[in-house]
C-alpha cells in the first residue's frame, strides 16, 4: 500500500483561524489576516475542537493517492460521501495481469495463501478467455458494420473487456485519488482509525492522518480513533487497548 498526499490548501491552519476570527469578532475581510500569529492560530484551532465548531474546517482540503488497496477497501472508501473520487477503471484499463491484494491472515497460513492464489490465477485465465471470445465477436460485428480492421479491434477489446472485468475478485488491486475537506477527515479517521475498522482501510487511513500531519499537525494533533480525545463508544465491541491507542497516535 502507498499513501501519497498530492496536494493542500496553501497553509491550511491559517485558513481555518481567518474564518473562525470571522466568526467570532468584528473583523472585516480586509483585516482578516492582520495579527494572526503562530500562537492565534493555535487558540482558534484549538476553541474550534474544544467546542465542536467544525464549519470552518470545511475551507481547507487535502487530496491524496493512494495505490496497493484493494477494491474490497474501495467499496468502503467511497461510503464517505462528503468527498471526490477518481478511481482506475476496469473498464478502460485492460488488466493483462492484475495484481492483487492478500490478507494478512490468508498469507500466515500456507494451506490458505495457496488457495488464494490459485483463485486469483484463475480468475486472471477466464478474464483472458472471456476477453479473446468477445473480442473476436464483437470484432466480426463491427467489421461487418463497415468498420476498419484496426478500428473494429480496438473498439471490440473496449467492449469486451466491459463485460470480462465481472469475473475479477474483491482482492483485485485498484488505485484512486480522493479529496476530503478536513471535517471530513476528522469523521473519516474517527471511524477508520478504530481497531473495529477493516484492517486494509485502518492501515490506509493511518497513513494518510501521518501525512497531514506533516503539514497541518495543530489541526490534526486530536485526530485518530474516537478514544484518542474521549471514552471509547464501542462498548461490548471495545478492542480494550484505550491506552496502548492513545500512545500509537499521540507518537504517530
Amino acid at each position: 500500500m502507498k499513501v501519497k498526499l498530492l496536494a493542500h490548501t496553501p497553509e491550511p491552519e491559517k485558513v481555518v483561524s481567518m474564518a473562525a476570527k470571522l466568526c467570532y469578532s468584528k473583523v472585516g475581510v480586509e483585516g482578516i489576516e492582520e495579527n494572526l500569529t503562530d500562537e492565534k492560530i493555535e487558540s482558534f484551532l484549538k476553541m474550534l475542537t474544544d467546542i465542536g465548531h467544525e464549519s470552518p474546517l470545511e475551507h481547507v482540503s487535502f487530496t491524496f493517492g493512494v495505490e496497493g488497496i484493494s477494491r474490497a477497501c474501495s467499496h468502503q472508501i467511497v461510503r464517505h460521501r462528503i468527498a471526490s473520487y477518481s478511481q482506475q477503471s476496469q473498464r478502460y484499463v485492460k488488466l493483462d495481469q492484475f495484481e492483487y491484494i492478500i490478507p494478512p491472515e490468508i498469507e500466515k497460513s500456507e494451506e490458505a495463501k495457496k488457495i488464494f492464489v490459485e483463485a486469483m490465477e484463475r480468475d486472471q485465465k477466464d478474464y483472458d478467455r472471456i476477453v479473446d471470445i468477445l473480442s473476436e465477436k464483437h470484432k466480426k460485428e463491427f467489421m461487418e458494420e463497415g468498420k476498419s480492421e484496426k478500428e473494429a479491434t480496438r473498439l471490440a477489446e473496449k467492449k469486451a473487456i466491459e463485460d470480462a472485468r465481472y469475473v475479477f475478485p474483491n482482492a483485485c488491486e485498484t488505485k484512486i485519488v480522493m479529496t476530503m475537506n478536513v471535517r471530513s477527515l476528522y469523521n473519516f479517521f474517527d471511524h477508520r482509525c478504530c481497531e473495529r475498522a477493516q484492517w486494509e482501510i485502518r492501515e490506509m487511513a493511518t497513513q494518510m492522518l501521518k501525512e497531514v500531519k506533516k503539514v497541518a499537525p495543530i489541526m490534526f494533533r486530536n485526530c485518530g480513533p474516537k478514544c484518542v480525545k474521549g471514552p471509547c463508544p464501542e462498548g461490548k465491541m471495545t478492542c480494550g487497548k484505550v491506552v496502548e491507542i492513545r500512545e500509537k497516535f499521540k507518537n504517530l
